[in-house]
């Protein structure tokens, strides 16, 4: 089936009564009827819910929707939010005295996440340009346990050069993290590209209409060979001390989302609510739809950005004058490349300015809502990133960023024409 359809229709048949919409399972705990049973669930001798932290039966359709959404995805497991997504993708591969390496152009909350906080947790990061990755490969050494990125970066609206960092990663048998959100699974598949595991901030595109806070890890298929016997993971492959002893090598599952599950979720409790999983699926079922829409309007008006004689310069793919311009045409369908922008003006006061006066457009630190927003990354999302580190990503003063939603493209123009002055 196509995306369009699975989005739709994946996971869920209707049992039960017949109820077309997706069922709320709100609850708490299960009851699992007799002792046997409960014991066989912790075992894992067999499947089902057992504590919604751990899983609940909403959720479940989720993650199987978004993994057969997100082409070549074997497995996914929902978290509480993006940041919990990435931390926990990396969590399951890095420990003390291990480095991952993250690509210089991403979202400012990953970027202090994985240079930063994760420090205290004895894993330093290495910083590489993802454009080209021309710099990888003399990065990696034993100790690395995972390389991150973005498809589509945030808010620079850079492409990845993702086969090439995929091809460098399995020379050295490290896995791959792609955020994929701005990009969505509609547009852009990174793990037919050669990459390990896909997150999503749920929060953005998936949900599209600012509902929830939410996160999705997808493993792709056949991942299970890259980690069974791979040195760099030995928690893959040796008895896990909190688990009675458990090799996940040993289990004919999808392992990383598993021991996502089983390890990190189950002690961190950083788990999806069944509600917002309800919201996800909702959104799921339109992003598709969406998604084309958010893309013509964001070119339209990067069109009329790149004319206007006070806009220094436009960040857009879609745009024939990008240097991303042939990888999306190339790689991304029907040439869509999202409906995230941004463009420069003359140093922060111009940019200031330009968020006071916008009316249609709302000043909010989201992306991927119905409703247009406008953004000045350097003094929000990205403004516990030290300077030096802001000006090798491309993040300037006088930058700002757009989440075009649904709204009609001219009234936007007109919105930015009259704040731009």
């Amino acid at each position: 089936m196509n995306q369009e359809t699975l989005a739709l229709h994946h996971g869920y048949n209707q049992e039960g009564v017949g109820s077309m919409a997706v069922p709320l399972y709100q609850t708490t705990a299960y009851d699992f009827k007799t002792a046997e049973r409960a014991a066989n669930l912790f075992a894992l001798k067999e499947l089902g819910p057992i504590y919604t932290r751990l899983n609940n039966p909403t959720t479940e359709i989720l993650e199987s929707r978004i993994a057969a959404v997100e082409k070549g995805g074997a497995a996914a497991i929902a978290t509480a939010s993006g940041q919990a997504a990435i931390f926990n993708a990396v969590a399951n591969l890095a420990e003390v005295g291990d480095n991952i390496i993250i690509a210089k152009k991403i979202y400012g909350g990953a970027t202090t996440l994985l240079t930063h906080t994760i420090k205290k947790f004895g894993i330093t990061a290495k910083l590489f340009d993802s454009d080209n990755a021309d710099d990888l490969e003399t990065l990696i050494d034993e100790k690395t346990k995972c390389i991150f990125f973005e498809s589509l970066s945030n808010p620079h609206v850079s492409i990845s050069a993702t086969e090439k960092i995929a091809e460098i990663a399995n020379k050295y048998n490290v896995i791959t993290i792609c955020d994929n959100t701005v990009a969505t699974p509609i547009l852009y598949s990174p793990l037919t590209k050669g990459i390990d595991v896909v997150v999503h901030s749920a929060s953005k595109y998936i949900t599209g209409q600012g509902l929830a806070i939410g996160g999705l890890i997808v493993e792709r298929e056949g991942l299970n060979e890259k980690l069974i016997g791979n040195k760099r993971y030995y928690q893959f492959n040796e008895p896990d001390e909190s688990y009675h002893g458990l090799v996940y090598a040993d289990l004919p599952l999808p392992l990383f989302t598993l021991r996502v599950r089983l390890s990190l979720i189950r002690d961190i409790g950083a788990c999806a609510t069944p509600y917002n999983s309800w919201l996800f699926i909702q959104g799921l079922e339109t992003l598709s739809v969406r998604i084309q829409r958010h893309s013509e309007n964001a070119l339209k008006i990067a069109q009329f950005l790149e004319s206007h004689p006070k806009v220094k310069k436009v960040n857009y793919p879609g745009l024939e004058s990008s240097p991303y311009y042939s990888k999306v045409q190339e790689n991304f369908k029907n040439g869509y490349a999202s409906g995230l922008l941004s463009f420069e003006v003359e140093g922060f006061e111009k940019a200031k300015n330009i968020l006071d006066a916008t009316e249609i457009f709302s000043v909010v630190v989201n992306i991927g809502d119905t409703k247009s927003i406008i953004t000045h990354p350097a003094s929000t999302t990205h403004m516990q990133v030290p300077p030096e580190e802001l000006e090798a990503s491309g993040v300037t003063l006088g930058l700002v960023r757009l989440s075009v939603g649904l709204e009609d493209a001219d009234d936007l123009i007109a919105d930015l024409e009259k704040a731009l002055g």
